[in-house]
């Protein structure tokens, strides 16, 4: 199969699994398809599914990675030792692990091609990410609490693990108790790539997306809260703070020097 014919595959068999969308028609157009097939991606709950699917699965998505162009961390200049400022598409580094700002349910974002980090990670890290998430919450037995880490694999992505942490959610005023939340995620995120001798990790813009965390603060805190942990753990991770949007590129790069 090509590209095309995997892309229309994967349709047919998701939209088979849900009664309620047997009906649904496929368009011609590939970009239609493809946001159909990454909304069916979204809102599939968590559950079995047979190797076959998920083999055609990872060859379309990891083509899909390829084509948007994969970055190696190690091309990353740093601008203070073992720090490094770069922007781009998270989905598309390659480098130990990554950081996703996942909510408390853990699974990801269900909502149909939204573009939060959550779920662009789910996208295309492929069905078992969200598999393998469930799993980890009914054996907890309770929503993540804000300020931890839990790590799993990568799956389709460049990267070997993700981070998964749930920032604080900030509606109103800015209180210091959201500033020790946030710190304590970047720290976890440390302590966790510790534990799987990551050598390398990418941070995302934790909390400052739907969240409301402001920028600014978010990113001085990101700061300080690496170099901290650098400092007194002597540890030589190199860690990426990886953004997406103009605004907290320059404010990193301030931050940064």
């Amino acid at each position: 199969m090509n590209q095309d014919e995997k892309r229309i595959y994967l349709i047919r068999e998701l939209l088979a699994e849900n009664p309620e969308l047997r009906n649904v028609e496929i368009p011609e157009d590939r970009t239609e398809q493809w946001y159909l097939l990454r909304s069916l991606f979204n809102i599939r709950m968590p559950g079995p599914i047979s190797e076959e699917i998920l083999k055609i699965q990872d060859e379309f998505l990891q083509e899909e990675i390829r084509k948007k162009g994969i970055t190696d961390i190690s091309e990353i200049p740093e601008i203070e030792p073992e720090l490094c400022l770069w922007q781009g598409d998270i989905t598309t580094l390659r480098c130990d692990a990554i950081v996703n700002a996942a909510n408390s349910g853990m699974t990801g974002c269900y909502q149909p091609c939204h573009n939060c980090i959550d779920n662009c990670i789910h996208t295309y890290a492929g069905i078992q990410l969200r598999n393998t998430c469930a799993a980890i919450m009914e054996a907890q037995g309770y929503e993540e609490p804000t300020g931890q880490a839990k790590v799993t694999d990568a799956f389709n992505l460049p990267a070997r693990y993700v981070l998964h942490t749930v920032g604080p959610i900030v509606q109103g005023q800015l209180t210091g108790l959201h500033e020790e939340q946030l710190a304590s995620c970047y720290r976890s995120c440390l302590e966790q790539a510790e534990l799987f001798d990551c050598s390398s990790l990418a941070f995302c813009c934790i909390s400052t997306g739907v969240f409301g965390f402001p920028n600014q603060r978010a990113a001085e805190i990101a700061v300080k809260t690496v170099q901290a942990y650098k400092a007194e753990t002597k540890n030589h991770i190199k860690v990426v703070f990886n953004v997406f949007k103009d605004i907290d590129y320059g404010i990193y790069r301030d931050l940064l020097g």
